[in-house]
This record gives C-alpha cells, structure tokens and sequence, in this order.
C-alpha cells in the first residue's frame, strides 16, 4: 500500500508515530492526525421469494464476477440515502430500504477497506436494467448462484440468507 507522505491540511511531512497501540500518521507542522479509516459501503438485498437479485461487475478487478448491487456512501450522504442511490444507479429499481440486515468488515483487498453495510429492500418502483457498473442482473436462487462471487462478504450474506429461508419451521 502506498504510504501517505504529506498533511492534507497543511502539506507538511507526515510521520508515522506510535499513540496507543496503533501507529499514526502525524504531520511534524500542525500536529494533524492522519486516520485510515475504512470507506464505508452500502448494499440492497432484494428478494424475489427464495431468489436474490445480483449484478454482474462491468469493469474493475471484479470484472465479470458477480455480487449484491453495492456502492460506497459519498461524503454527507445518509447511509439509507446512499443505499436507494447505488441501487437505483445499478439496476434501474427504485426501492424503499428496509432495517439493516448485517454489517461486514471487507478485508479481503488491503488497498481500500470497507465497512460494509447490507439492508432488506423492497421494490416501489423503475425498471430492472444494468447500469453505472454492472453489465447484468438478474434474480437467482440462493442454491444456483452464479460464479465467481466478486466479493467474501457477499458470500457470507448469501449464507446468512440461504440458512434463514431454508430453515425447518419451528415446532410448538
């Protein structure tokens, strides 16, 4: 990973100081406190009885690989907000976002962590079409997932999902 060198808010040098138990960024100017922290990412779940809609990546290193339509929240945004926007901008489906259904720390590509955040949606509205990012979408069972899955976290949510709707009811 590529080291940050210089202060964002005064452009003086940047070094790496023990505080606590963790090394920090620290400008020698201003005293700034460089945090690296996780960017933070927001899905939809949307299901279709037993089957989840899922996007095919257009571009990137996920090129190809599929996974629950995803973005990352924009500087200001409410998480919900963020959550219907990437959803819209995915799929063409506008949706209203539901509880939050788990939340994952993404560690799998150490050059941006995320915290991922998975909500339950329900579809009020537009029409299922890829966009920004994704070639494809398209419902599938949560037993016949197509593959490869680009992201783990996807895979631990798809789990999750499959486990609870497939779960013997419960006796008296």
């Amino acid at each position: 990973m590529t080291e940050y060198q210089f202060c964002p808010k005064c452009g003086g040098r940047l070094q790496t100081v023990l505080r606590g138990d963790r090394p920090r960024l620290v400008c020698q100017e201003c005293g700034f406190i460089f945090y690296r922290n996780p960017v933070v990412g927001v899905a939809v779940v949307l299901l279709d009885g037993r089957r989840i809609l899922l996007g095919r990546r257009a571009r990137g290193p996920y090129q190809g690989a599929w996974c629950i339509p995803c973005g990352y929240v924009e500087w200001g945004e409410d998480v919900r907000a963020a959550a219907q926007r990437e959803l819209h901008e995915e799929t063409g489906l506008e949706v209203a976002i539901g509880p939050v259904y788990t939340v994952h720390s993404n560690v799998h590509n150490p050059e941006i962590l995320t915290v991922g955040i998975w909500f339950r949606g329900t579809v009020v509205g537009g029409a299922l079409q890829p966009g920004d990012d994704l070639d494809a979408v398209d419902y599938f069972s949560l037993d016949t997932l197509p593959e490869p899955l680009a992201f783990p976290t996807d895979r631990l949510v798809l789990e999750q999902l499959r486990q609870e709707l497939w779960a013997p009811p419960h006796s008296p």
